[in-house]
């Protein structure tokens, strides 16, 4: 896991570690706090809403990329 960061969080009662590129963290923190939520709160809300069978880690990247195409576009 060469240049992934490894975090750890407690989602609906139980703990779970995601691992992610450091470039991918400071996005999601940038995220949380454009949206005023902490990034345990961000993560949580992401792992809620994500498809069935899509890995969180998966599912944290894409809502990085989507978030920064839509700035993008502003």
């Amino acid at each position: 896991m060469n240049g992934l960061i490894k975090r750890s969080f407690s989602l609906a009662g139980h703990r779970t570690s995601v691992a992610l590129e450091v470039e991918f963290w400071d996005a999601l923190t940038l995220i949380a706090t454009a949206r005023g939520q902490t990034l345990s709160g961000l993560i949580a809300t992401t792992d809620a809403a994500r498809e069935p069978g899509r890995p969180l880690a998966s599912a944290l990247r894409v809502l990085a990329l989507c978030e920064a195409r839509r700035t993008d576009g502003e």
